[in-house]
């Protein structure tokens, strides 16, 4: 069975990529297996955890290399990442050689109000990505403009935007399923 990892790049209690990371997680057909990656209780990263490694940064490695893939939805914070995700990435990649992201499929997609909602941030987020040997993918982009009633009951209710994010969501299976077989 595959299994699907998803990260959310805000921690905060309204986020907008919470609820549209929900809502397309309800796309992913059934015989996928889909986990959250939480992120919120990691500590700021420091080389001093080098040497001892906490707990929560050794669980957060070993969820991400147990998953077939990570789907990460995030807002874009300053035409970036927001930090506490680039804190993820930072874990995952610690101790140094030791890249929990290395041949891992991802993909990105965000959610914002504005009409070019996170394009900024996921280009900055596909650079670092890259550094840590995830292969991303590429298209399609998914830049969601989240407008008033765009999600409801944790459901896409504009059937333009749900049939974009089920393509999106059916490439990106796709992708983990080749890169299961170029690395098994």
């Amino acid at each position: 069975m595959t299994k699907i990892g998803y990260i959310v790049g805000s921690i905060s209690s309204t986020s907008l990529n919470r609820q549209l990371a929900e809502a397309v997680v309800k796309l992913v057909p059934e015989g996928v297996e889909v986990v959250e990656i939480p992120i919120k209780d990691l500590p700021f990263y420091s080389p001093d955890y080098d040497a001892d490694f906490p707990q929560v940064g050794t669980d957060f490695k070993a969820a991400i290399e147990g998953v077939d893939g990570v789907l990460i939805v995030t807002p874009e914070y300053n035409r970036s990442i927001p930090g506490v995700l680039k804190n993820a990435i930072e874990w995952s990649a610690r101790p140094y050689g030791n890249m929990s992201f290395s041949r891992k499929p991802v993909a990105v997609l965000g959610g914002s109000p504005g009409g070019i909602a996170t394009a900024a941030g996921q280009q900055h987020l596909k650079s670092v990505l890259s550094h840590v040997d995830a292969i991303v993918m590429g298209q399609p982009e998914g830049f969601i403009q989240v407008t008033p009633g765009l999600i409801e009951g944790g459901e896409i209710t504009n059937e333009g935007t749900k049939a974009f994010l089920q393509s999106f969501v059916d490439t990106f299976l796709g992708l983990v399923g080749r890169v299961e077989k170029a690395y098994a």
